[in-house]
């Protein structure tokens, strides 16, 4: 006879008592002290509140005690607030399926009551009371008591009802930041309200609210310096505008046939400001932090032709969009989304983050500069006295009429032309940036001497400094450095990697203007698919033939792989289509194909960049730079390094202790 395990007997099916129901909840809701301030501000926030303050002892354990001037609870409502699922933001389906506030599922402070002692002291702002009212959670006991208009929620002895929970809280210095965390999130998503942070008596941080004109779009410059008091200046200086779409107001609500627009803005780190961890990567959707696959995926893509090695770019990205078109009911956190469309998130998020991170920073540099009182800067005036803009047509004493910028075609090795010669129509002539109609093999042969140098033009005048945002070559440093001077001091470009980008960006220009051509395979390529494999598959097949790729099933369990992108040729078939369709199930699978490809222009462009040790004549070097200051992306190489450093006239001085 099997004996039976104490855990197998059977059980009585029981409704659970309400205090253990609130005790489980709590133990979804809250995890630590952060978790109650996070509830707490949520509520402040919908109670229409531009003052927060938050008092804390022991870490929230002691205390955790949050104040706002927001609307306040009415004496009435006041002792339903403490029950389960009680809410003032929901009332019927319909309204938890387009939720607009922070907090909506009614749960937290009934969770908050079972495990600590709450109290509520708050008054309306209608005029209505000529007091406030303080509630006992405890007890229910309700009392007058004085007090202006707002709400404050004490919360003390956390998890005096469940002290197992407490072995797992950390030291207070760490449930402190954490609690700190916690509102800074909140701070960074609404610079029009002000917050306080005091720990033990001291306070430890403090964000005051910034006035915001929406109207003149100072949305943007109010968000600007709240991520600059919240983040420091270091982000913001290294921080470039995003706003997506390219028209629209930022902060602003847009409409479009009755529904809110899809709308992305706020600020993306260069890649020089990348960290090793992704702890600043903030992202909001409609005022809500998250942590998304969808957006931290679309932002990492952006980031894959700037970013070197393993680094994690930083920034913060608001996303607003239709309440109806985002699930936010997922978890009770409300740490997640689900969004209806997450491959049109995808697509809006990458393109807003690449186009802001596509623009030279040199341009940026040199229209600051513009603007700057002569001598503020530490170096002398610049001649221009507006803001810099890409030329249209480079100066004559750069290259003729037909070739403004001779240095890509004299930058060609010969080891190479032959296999641009073979690709023909895919690559075209971008290795030599010959336009239309010139012969560039034959000038890029008569433009070199048997020394493989280039002669130095008589007649050609200096190129003034100030005019060009990278100024005018005046030196070769070992063959490897053009250094350069402008109006803020001395530029230092490595001319490989400058030149290797942008070769990069004329391949990849040159691809996207032709359709991806599609090579049947002599023998179709099986697989063993996944039943989700195979759905996408069978779902997907007009965006897989726009990707040049044909896969269709081959059996119930099995598919086939029929033609891929004559660019991927010599790739593998199998993975490729593996990998599309793991990325089509999820995301926009073209990055995938885009990703492939860019590889292969990637090491293209290598090859065809001009090597180390390649002596070069001033107007060459001038030529790059002028290239370099109308080219996307140009201040990093294909692999994420840096293509050229400024030092400017203050730096210089510091060297040989000048004014000291």
């Amino acid at each position: 006879m099997n004996a039976r395990l104490p855990s197998s007997e059977r059980r009585p099916i029981l409704e659970l008592p309400d205090e253990l129901i609130s005790q489980i909840a709590a133990g979804e809701v809250v995890e630590r002290p952060a978790s109650v301030v996070r509830e707490l501000v949520d509520n402040a926030l919908d109670a229409g509140a531009t003052q927060v303050t938050v008092r804390l002892q022991a870490g929230g354990v002691r205390l955790i005690s949050v104040e706002d001037n927001g609307w306040g609870i009415h004496r009435t409502e006041l002792p339903t607030a403490l029950k389960r699922h009680a809410t003032s933001k929901i009332a019927s389906l319909g309204d938890l399926e387009s939720v607009h506030t922070m907090g909506f599922r009614g749960e937290a402070l009934a969770a908050i009551c079972s495990i600590a002692e709450v109290s509520v002291l708050t008054r309306t702002d209608s005029g209505d009371e000529a007091h406030g009212w303080l509630l006992d959670g405890r007890s229910g006991e309700l009392q007058p008591t004085a007090r202006g208009p707002g709400t404050t929620v004490e919360v003390r002895e956390l998890f005096f009802a469940t002290p197992a929970r407490r072995k797992f809280l950390k030291t207070d210095a760490t449930e402190l930041a954490h609690c700190i965390e916690a509102v800074r999130r909140h701070a960074l998503a609404r610079p029009e309200v002000g917050f306080a942070i005091w720990h033990d008596g001291k306070l430890v941080a403090q964000w005051r609210a910034v006035a915001a004109d929406l109207a003149g779009g100072g949305a943007l410059d109010a968000l600007r310096q709240r991520l600059a008091d919240g983040l420091g200046e270091d982000f913001i200086e290294q921080a470039v505008a995003v706003n997506w779409p390219a028209d629209a107001v930022p902060g602003e609500t847009a409409l479009a046939d009755g529904v809110q627009r899809l709308r992305v803005w706020g600020f993306a780190g260069v890649p020089d400001a990348a960290r090793s961890r992704s702890d600043w990567q903030y992202a909001y959707v409609n005022g809500r932090f998250v942590r998304d696959k969808v957006i931290g995926h679309a932002a990492r893509s952006a980031y894959e032709d700037v970013l070197h090695g393993h680094r994690q770019p930083v920034y913060a990205l608001y996303v607003s969009l239709d309440p109806t078109r985002v699930d936010v009911n997922v978890h009770p956190t409300k740490i997640e989304v689900r969004f209806r469309d997450s491959r049109e998130v995808h697509q809006a998020v990458r393109h807003a983050v690449d186009a802001a991170l596509a623009a030279p920073r040199s341009a940026a540099a040199a229209s600051a500069q513009a603007v700057l009182p002569q001598g503020e800067a530490g170096a002398s005036p610049s001649p221009s006295t507006g803001a810099w803009t890409p030329p249209e047509r480079l100066p004559s004493t750069l290259g003729g009429a037909q070739n403004p910028l001779p240095f890509q075609r004299y930058a060609q090795p010969d080891a190479i032309g032959q296999r641009v010669s073979d690709l023909g129509a895919l690559w075209g002539n971008s290795l030599q940036g010959a336009t239309p109609g010139s012969d560039s093999a034959s000038t890029s042969t008569s433009s070199l001497q048997t020394d493989g140098t280039r002669s130095e033009p008589a007649d050609s005048p200096p190129l003034p400094a100030g005019d060009w945002p990278l100024g005018r070559a005046i030196a070769q440093l070992q063959g490897v450095y053009i250094l350069a001077e402008n109006a803020q001091g001395l530029v230092v470009v490595d001319m490989h990697a400058a030149h290797e980008r942008i070769v990069y960006e004329r391949l990849k220009q040159q691809m996207d203007n032709e359709q991806l051509a599609s090579q049947p395979l002599l023998i179709p390529a099986t697989f063993a698919a996944t039943p989700t494999e195979v759905a996408t598959a069978e779902d997907s097949g007009v965006v897989l033939a726009m990707l040049g790729l044909e896969v269709v099933p081959f059996s119930p369990r099995t598919l086939a792989v029929r033609a891929v992108p004559t660019t991927l040729a010599q790739g593998d078939p199998v993975e490729l289509a593996r990998s599309v369709l793991a990325e089509l199930s999820q995301h926009d699978a073209s990055t995938v194909v885009q990703r492939a490809r860019n590889e292969l222009l990637a090491t293209m462009a290598c090859h065809g960049a001009v090597r180390a040790n390649r002596r070069l004549t001033l107007d060459e070097m001038n030529a790059l730079l002028r290239q370099m200051e109308i080219t996307e992306r140009s201040d990093q190489c294909n692999h994420g390094r840096p293509t050229w450093r400024q030092v400017n006239m203050r730096e210089l001085d510091a060297l040989f202790l000048r004014g000291r």
